[in-house]
Formats: C-alpha cells, sequence, structure tokens
C-alpha cells in the first residue's frame, strides 16, 4: 500500500522535508547542532569564575596544552649546562640508595650489586670498628651448585697473603688438599689403606711461659674430654657416673704404664685397661668390683677405633707432626662416611680437632681460620657439638674464626627435638655468628631461614632469586647482597664439579678387559 512519500523528522521542533533544496538541509542541520549544543552547556554545572585580582597565584603560567613554540620542551632539545658536586653533596641529594660496604681492610670477596662497589671483609678488623660485630665467626648456607665451598676456600687462600692461618679438621671430600698444596700447606689423608697416622693423644708441646706441672694437668683434662666424646658418640648416650671414674682411671694407668716403657700413649691403652676389670677396681680400691664392670660398654665402644672399621688411623703413632707455622692444614677424610654411616666420620673428626687443639688454645698463635665444610653431616652428634660450641665461645679470647658451612638454615633444626640439648647447641652456633652469608634457597626452605635469620620480605625474595655465586650477607644487621669473583687460578683449583664437565668415555676409548 502506498503511502505517499516519506518524510525525515527528529525530535527538535526542526523538520526537513523531502524535497527540499540543498542549502535549506544543510542549514536545518547546523541548527539542529547548534541546539544540541545548548542543551548540553545548560545541563552542566554553573562554574564560579575567581575573579584574577583576588586569586592571582592560582591563575595557570601556561595554558593547558602546554607552551607553544620551540620551548615546549616536547622536542629533545633542551641542553642544560653540567653541573659538578661533591660526594657528600650527592649523598645529601641521594640518600638511601645502597650500604655503604664495611671499609677497605680485609679480603677482597667480590662486588656489592647495589653499591657497584668492591666489597672487602675481614672478621677480625670488623670487631673493633664495626657497631654490633660481636664475634669473628661466619656462617655459610646455600644449596648445591651455588658456589659456597669456592667463597669459603676463597677465603681460606686470601687470609694467607694477610699472614692467617687456616685449618679444616674434617675435608669430607677431599677438596681442600689442592688448596693447601697451592699454599705450601699440609694436607693429611686418613682412611683405610692410606698410611696416614693421627694419635689424638699426643702431648703438644707447651705454650711459652706455662708452668710445667699446669700444662701437665691441662693435657690430662684434654684427653679425658676427648675419651669421653668418642665413648658418647658410639654408645649413642651420656655416660653414667661409674663410667666417668673407668675413663678417669684408665687414663691414668694407661699413662703411667706408657710412662714407665719410655713410649707415647695410644688409645689402644685405655681401651686395653678398661677392658681389664681387676686392674681399675685395684686402682679405685673397690672390693665391689662395680667400676670394672661398668667399664665394658667403655671397652667395647673403643675397640672400633683399634680393632673396627677405624683401625690403622688413631691406635699408632702420628705420622705427621703439627707444624703451627704451616699456613694450612687440612685432614681428608673422603674415604671415610660413605656409605650412609657418618659415626665414623664424626669419630675422626673428633680426633682430628683434638690433635689440632694444641695450636688452636694458643694464644699467641696469631689469627686462624677453622673451617667446617659439609657440617650438616655432623650435625646429629651432640658430643661433637659440645666441642664446637665450646671453640666459639673462645673465639674472641684465642683468635680464632670459625665458618660453619651448611646447606640448608633447616639442617640446624636436625640436630634434635625441640628442647633438646643437641637443638640448643645447634641454635647455638648459629646466634653465635656475627657474620650469615646465604646463597639461593629453595621455595620450601624460605620459611625457616627467615624464622632464624628474621629476614625481612624484601631479603627472602632475594634469597629466592639469587644466581650463582651470589649471596645474601648479613654483618652485624647489615644486608649486602655481593657476587664473588674468582681468579681465573682459583676457578682451577677450586672446580667441584671437574667431573661433570669432563667428556664421557666411549665404547671404543674404554680399556680392554
Amino acid at each position: 500500500m502506498n503511502q505517499g512519500p516519506a518524510l525525515r523528522a527528529s525530535a527538535s521542533p526542526l523538520f526537513t522535508p523531502t524535497r527540499t533544496d540543498r542549502a535549506s538541509r544543510r542549514q536545518a542541520r547546523r541548527d539542529l547542532a547548534a541546539a544540541r549544543r545548548t542543551a548540553r552547556d545548560s545541563s552542566r554545572p554553573v562554574r564560579t569564575r575567581t575573579r584574577r585580582e583576588e586569586n592571582e597565584e592560582l591563575r595557570p603560567v601556561f595554558p593547558a596544552g602546554g607552551r607553544p613554540g620551540t620551548a615546549s620542551l616536547r622536542g629533545g632539545k633542551l641542553k642544560l649546562p653540567p653541573h659538578r658536586m661533591t660526594t657528600a653533596t650527592a649523598s645529601a641529594a641521594y640518600p638511601f640508595l645502597a650500604e655503604g660496604g664495611l671499609g677497605s681492610a680485609g679480603m677482597l670477596i667480590g662486588r656489592d650489586v647495589h653499591a657497584e662497589a668492591s666489597f672487602v671483609f675481614d672478621p677480625f678488623a670488623l670487631y673493633s670498628r664495626v657497631e654490633n660485630f660481636t664475634n669473628p665467626n661466619c656462617l655459610v648456607a646455600g644449596v648445591i651448585g651455588q658456589g659456597k665451598s669456592a667463597l669459603a676456600k676463597s677465603i681460606a687462600l686470601r687470609s694467607t697473603a694477610f699472614g692467617y692461618r687456616v685449618y679444616v679438621p674434617c675435608d669430607p671430600k677431599g677438596e681442600w688438599t689442592s688448596v693447601a698444596q697451592a699454599v705450601g700447606g699440609t694436607a693429611i689423608a686418613l682412611g683405610p689403606g692410606l698410611p696416614g697416622r693421627l694419635n689424638p693423644m699426643d702431648a703438644p708441646a707447651p705454650p711459652a711461659g706455662v708452668d710445667p706441672d699446669s700444662w701437665a694437668s691441662e693435657v690430662r683434662k684434654r684427653r679425658l674430654l676427648l675419651l669421653g666424646s668418642l665413648a658418647r658418640t658410639v654408645l649413642q648416650r651420656d655416660l653414667l657416673p661409674r663410667e666417668y671414674t673407668a675413663l678417669d682411671l684408665a687414663l691414668d694407668t694407661a699413662a703411667e704404664q706408657a710412662e714407665q716403657q719410655g713410649r707415647v700413649l695410644l688409645l689402644g691403652d685405655v681401651a686395653a685397661v678398661l677392658g681389664q676389670p681387676a686392674v681399675l677396681d685395684a686402682a679405685i680400691g673397690d672390693p665391689s668390683r662395680r667400676v670394672g664392670e661398668a667399664a665394658q660398654d667403655l671397652s667395647h665402644a673403643l675397640r672400633r677405633l683399634i680393632s673396627g672399621d677405624l683401625a690403622g688411623m688413631f691406635d699408632a703413632p702420628s705420622t705427621a707432626a703439627f707444624d703451627p707455622t704451616s699456613p694450612m692444614l687440612t685432614i681428608d677424610l673422603s674415604r671415610l662416611g660413605s656409605a650412609g654411616d657418618d659415626t665414623g666420620l664424626v669419630l675422626a673428626m673428633t680426633c682430628a680437632s683434638a690433635w689440632m687443639e694444641s695450636a688452636l688454645s694458643d694464644p699467641g698463635g696469631g689469627r686462624r681460620w677453622v673451617i667446617y665444610d659439609e657440617a650438616w653431616r655432623v650435625m646429629r652428634h651432640e658430643a661433637l657439638l659440645q666441642r664446637m660450641q665450646s671453640q666459639w665461645k673462645l673465639s674472641r679470647g684465642l683468635g680464632i674464626a670459625n665458618m660453619l658451612i651448611i646447606h640448608r638454615l633447616s639442617d640446624l633444626l636436625s640436630a634434635g627435638d625441640a628442647g633438646s640439648r643437641a637443638r640448643a647447641l645447634a641454635e647455638g652456633l648459629l646466634a653465635d655468628c656475627a657474620t650469615r652469608v646465604i646463597y639461593r634457597q629453595e621455595a620450601d626452605q624460605l620459611a625457616a631461614t627467615a624464622g632464624l635469620l628474621g629476614l625481612t620480605g624484601v631479603e627472602m625474595a632475594a634469597i629466592a632469586q639469587l644466581g650463582r655465586g651470589r649471596g645474601l650477607w648479613k654483618v652485624a644487621g647489615r644486608s649486602f647482597v655481593v657476587q664473588h669473583l674468582l681468579h681465573r687460578a682459583e676457578l682451577t683449583a677450586f672446580d667441584t664439579d671437574a667431573r661433570m664437565h669432563s667428556p664421557a668415555r666411549t665404547a671404543d676409548a674404554s680399556p680392554a678387559l
């Protein structure tokens, strides 16, 4: 149905018929746009304009579109004259950017990542200069392959240039032998079938000016402590009062017999007396024979070092004399503890530590490092932890800096149950370390690490993303992220991944069977 021509209309009062000329339609569209603008402006809130003379300071300097012309700062052509200032002025103008470092006294460790400067460390120099630096002991923790062992070796190697001596009482992987040889030190390898021997009963030379009778009493006390530590490690329990008495009597009897025969005292001599109940009962004058009976477990405990798996290492005169002037002394125990049982390694480490005590306890021996590599293997043995705690407490008076190397901070918690004495001893070692170096930790270890060290959220995030050779240094409450740098010669000597990098042998290169 045809209804005639269509018409276009709008909601406004204006309309344009179909048959109008072009000029009329264009004028109608302009009128419609003007009406829309008028309606839009009328709906906006009314702005109160402030007179210029009343608020002159509020008047904009430039228009909303910016300054016109070449001075609009949009072309990147701004040129300012150079300005020079001193570092004191720069630190005031740009504060709180990075730590100022620990000074220039000590060994060069590497590069401070945040400050882009050299990082130098020396615990003996920091002790009297840095506030809250209470002891020279150091803890190094990090997952496998992050460079914690390389850090310890470089510190030991560079310390010898300052006249410091280095002792490694336990080298469970045999990695310190090349380091000791590089500085002209001594490396003693112990293990089944090896010619090395250490007699832990050796009486060290007395320090200058010490009364001979007082020194003899000190030697006897050290021997008794060593025997007690060995017995507790094997028996895995504390000794009974009668067992302490039996050790005391056996030591005196064996020492007297060795002196009469003109030879050095050996562990086998003490074990032999412990296996003779009648001799012990006669020595104490006990007719009930309770002491001799109580000594039987002790006799069997020491038998492991005489005729057990550790036979031939600690039951003979020492094949190497302890030289306190040697720049580095290491005890290679890589032949022990490979079967999963660390008891033999701990016993050997206890004997080696006792053998080194003569130099460590000499206040005139100079500054020394004592490094415990792979210390997680000995955290479960309370007797050794007690000896280590005593060494930690006397570090300042004796001039000793102890270094403890572990994989995770949770290794300290594996020393025993919560509230146990072993757990308290392990946490005490951490508390007595003013320097903590933390390399990358796994995500599941961050909470334990932050709890033991009191790390902030920023420090926790940094630990989770640290690269190889880069660690978080916590020194007397101050934090540094340091990239450890090694010389080419150190890279060769410290390479613990040499076997991983060596080419595999092919079938053609294999030896004939």
